[in-house]
């Protein structure tokens, strides 16, 4: 008996309800690479439009990764059913040189640069994903193995910023709530066949461990309602502390941060401030003022720590002086200072002889 055998398919009024905060909106980018949960997407979107007088234009995107030699026929399947549901669709392809560590992450952000760069030529300002509530619970137990802080155990938002488009474009999850096995009985309630990529099921990839870890820890009670629960109450609190943190640097830092900085803060205000507070704003300003990407969190804590130990000791605050993600951090005066750190000098290339 296959997962779906025991689920109800999903309902014209749950679809309804998925797809509401949809309805205004001029065009939708559907991400459908042709498993089972894109495909339910594409066939529901699709349902959903039709039944309306008006709304948004749907253009289905899939991205050929030229990993399997599967995938060139299962765009072409996928743009077959597109068509079938009156949907426009487009090929994309990752072409270059693929990583030989970290390929299913590589893998991950070249998908969404590329339906970046479609919604962009598609005048669209929303790109729709089939991520569903075991998507988030594997996501949440993947971020806990990694020891991710309050931020990453709020995984994935049903709205977010689509990585690879500078904040222009918006990711739409309206599946996040929603169980596979509810999307495969929809699938063979109509009669839709659906890919089915081998790489969902090669243990070298750590969700496809946890993924067939899932039963055993739904035995004792870690459901994926659960720990999708989690992941909700935590965005809650993450809220709540961003707030605290945007109000901490009104108070502390009059203005908006310059690019590159310098941010100047009075120490012994954001010495009282509580640890966490102090952390993020840490981080934010870090994040501004340098030039190397990402602050890991691991290292920023690091650092926050030795500040916190200067803190308390004004000679040891005196002589604080660290580095990170290309920015410095200084405290001196009474007043801590983020700013870009000097360019790294290069080692000279040898001389050819």
């Amino acid at each position: 008996m296959s997962a779906a055998d025991g689920e109800a398919a999903l309902t014209a009024a749950e679809v309804r309800s998925l797809f509401a905060d949809l309805a205004d909106l001029p065009v939708l980018v559907l991400a459908v690479s042709g498993g089972p949960d894109s495909t339910a997407l594409l066939m529901l979107a699709a349902r959903w439009r039709k039944a309306r007088k008006r709304g948004p234009k749907l253009v289905a995107v899939t991205v050929d990764h030229g990993l399997r030699a599967e995938a060139r026929r299962e765009a072409f399947a996928v743009k077959r059913l597109a068509r079938s549901l009156g949907v426009t669709h487009r090929t994309l392809r990752w072409s270059g040189r693929k990583p030989s560590a970290g390929l299913q992450e590589a893998a991950r952000l070249a998908r969404y640069w590329l339906l970046a760069d479609a919604a962009r030529k598609s005048s669209a300002r929303h790109v729709v994903t089939a991520h569903t509530l075991d998507d988030q619970a594997e996501t949440v137990l993947i971020r806990l193995t990694r020891g991710s802080g309050v931020g990453g155990l709020a995984a994935m938002a049903r709205v977010a910023s689509l990585p690879g488009s500078g904040g222009a474009i918006a990711l739409v999850r309206p599946l996040l709530e929603v169980r596979k096995a509810r999307l495969l009985a929809t699938l063979r309630k109509a009669g839709i066949a659906y890919a089915d990529d081998p790489s969902n099921r090669d243990p070298r990839f750590t969700r496809v461990r946890l993924r067939d870890a899932m039963p055993a820890l739904e035995r004792e009670g870690l459901k994926a309602e659960r720990l999708a629960l989690l992941a909700r109450r935590v965005r809650r609190s993450e809220a709540a502390l961003e707030a605290v943190v945007d109000a901490a640097a009104a108070a502390l830092a009059q203005g908006l941060w310059p690019a590159g900085g310098p941010i100047a803060l009075p120490a012994a205000p954001f010495g009282r401030l509580p640890s966490e507070v102090t952390l993020r704003l840490l981080g934010r300003a870090i994040a501004c003022a340098g030039d190397e990407g990402p602050v890991e969190l691991g290292k920023l804590e690091s650092l926050h720590a030795a500040l916190e130990s200067g803190l308390a000791d004004s000679s040891g605050a005196a002589r604080f002086r660290r580095t990170l993600a290309g920015a410095i951090v200084t405290c001196s005066d009474g007043r801590l200072l983020v700013e870009r750190a000097p360019a790294r000098r290069s080692r000279a290339a040898p001389k050819r002889p």
